[in-house]
C-alpha cells in the first residue's frame, strides 16, 4: 500500500531519478496534509526525496532536506505561492521549519531552527 496518509502517496516523495529512495519525515507530511486540508485541492510534490547525485544534478546543497526526506518543494494547484507561503508560515512554529518562496512553487522543511527566503 503506497498510501500514507489521507491525500498523499509515499511515491510522490520519491526520488525523481527513479533510484527507489522515497523516505518522508511524519513532521513533514503532517504539514503537508495541513496545507491539503486547508486549501481543498490538488497539493503536488515537485521535489521530495532526492539521492545525493539527483540532489547534485538539481543544484541542491550538500546539506539539503531533501537528502534525508525532511523537504519538499510544493504546488498548491490554483494557489499563489505567497498564499501559500503565508498559511504557512501562519502554522508552523517560528523556530520549526525552514521555508522559501520560489515563482511557482514553495519549499518547506523541518529542520528544527527558523529559516526564510525568497528566491524568486
Amino acid at each position: 500500500m503506497d498510501k500514507i496518509s489521507k491525500n498523499f502517496r509515499r511515491s510522490e516523495f520519491a526520488c525523481k531519478c527513479g533510484c527507489g529512495f522515497d523516505t518522508v519525515d511524519v513532521e513533514l507530511l503532517r504539514i503537508l496534509q495541513k496545507v491539503r486540508d486547508h486549501f481543498k485541492t490538488t497539493v503536488k510534490i515537485n521535489s521530495g526525496c532526492r539521492c545525493i547525485e539527483h540532489n547534485r544534478r538539481e543544484g541542491g546543497l550538500p546539506g539539503s532536506r531533501h537528502l534525508i526526506g525532511k523537504a519538499a518543494d510544493i504546488y498548491v494547484k490554483n494557489h499563489d505561492p505567497k498564499k501559500v507561503m503565508s498559511y504557512l508560515t501562519s502554522i508552523v512554529s517560528e523556530k520549526h521549519c525552514g521555508l522559501g518562496l520560489y515563482e511557482t512553487f514553495v519549499h518547506i522543511d523541518v529542520r528544527g531552527t527558523r529559516a526564510r527566503w525568497d528566491g524568486r
